[in-house]
């Protein structure tokens, strides 16, 4: 009988699927349930992509429904990508929605960070496990309650309304009915809700670092700020290209769930984005087809610019999701 190192390629393969299977068997039992999740929930829905593509009739179905068709009888599978580009407030929402990411993405990603270097600096290990769980717990808050509270903060006689008058400022109505203040509302939110959790990552990459090191940089004379410029920000840079990367992403998906609940019709000049349109027209006015090819061009605009984020990453700095 053959050694299985004799046997043909394909062979060994199995052989080694089957022996690491054996070996692993609970493991793998216990990854079953998150296959199935992922199954179910995000591939087994993509089925119903299809619908962007036809004038959807619930009592038809997806099947039964007739492909997309224009005014004058002629199919056009493109007919709702169409209309959505020809729609009056097309540039106000994509404009709306590279605004409200980008000052995201450009204010928030720095604050980790610094949060992350701060709290690797203080010598106190309770006092840093203290402010890390407080500055974790609003990521376990209901995202309802929390709007309650920002809308409840900068109504007319609101905490931060009165601060402001205090200030000098002239406000004579509650903030988020001002088209001004909601951009600065929605990042000030998303730094304080994500700032603990956001860090952790940073602080896991700071904590890999050889204490060696840093060791050596106060032999050699360096300060504080010399090692955190020279070792501590070079630990953090591949995770922080790699969450540029994935952010860019969803530079298009803001989070419609956060905006809809601070929103209103006073600032939808400033506040509507893509995904607050496309619910509105799918689950408002029932228009599903719609609706479903909005998210399907979002989406595939998305993956474009995970594509070129990721390759311009990789040539500048060598670092890259794949």
């Amino acid at each position: 009988m053959k050694k299985a190192k004799d046997q043909p390629q394909p062979y060994r393969q199995t052989l080694t699927v089957r022996k690491d299977l054996r070996r692993n068997w609970t493991l793998y039992l216990l990854f079953l349930p998150v296959l199935a999740y992922y199954i179910v929930f995000s591939y087994f829905p993509m089925y119903g992509v299809i619908i962007a593509f036809k004038d959807f009739n619930i009592s038809k179905g997806i099947l039964k429904s007739p492909w997309a068709t224009m005014p004058n009888g002629e199919i056009n599978l493109f007919k709702h990508f169409i209309n959505f580009i020809e729609t009056p407030t097309f540039w106000r929402l994509c404009k709306n929605s590279i605004r409200l990411s980008v000052s995201r993405l450009l204010i928030g990603m720095p604050f980790p960070i610094m949060f992350a270097i701060l709290l690797n600096e203080l010598r106190f290990s309770k006092l840093k496990r203290v402010i890390q769980t407080v500055s974790i717990f609003p990521r376990f808050v209901s995202g309802v309650v929390i709007a309650a509270v920002i809308k409840t903060f900068c109504s007319s006689n609101g905490l931060i309304t009165n601060g402001l008058r205090s200030l000098g400022f002239n406000i004579t109505k509650p903030l988020l009915q001002i088209p001004a203040a909601f951009t600065p509302i929605y990042v000030a939110k998303g730094i304080w809700g994500g700032l603990g959790w956001d860090a952790l990552v940073y602080i896991a990459a700071i904590a890999g670092v050889d204490k060696e090191v840093y060791e050596a940089a106060s032999i050699d004379g360096a300060g504080r700020l010399m090692k955190i410029w020279h070792i501590t920000l070079p630990s953090v840079k591949p995770v922080f290209v790699l969450r540029l990367i994935m952010s860019m992403g969803g530079i298009l998906a803001v989070g419609a769930e956060e905006i809809m609940l601070l929103y209103n019709e006073t600032v939808y000049s400033v506040s509507d984005v893509i995904w607050t349109y496309a619910y509105r027209k799918g689950m408002l006015e029932m228009n599903y087809s719609y609706s479903a090819a909005i998210g399907l061009m979002n989406s595939v605009i998305a993956f474009i610019l995970t594509l070129i984020c990721n390759a311009i990453c990789r040539k500048v700095n060598e670092i890259s999701l794949f």
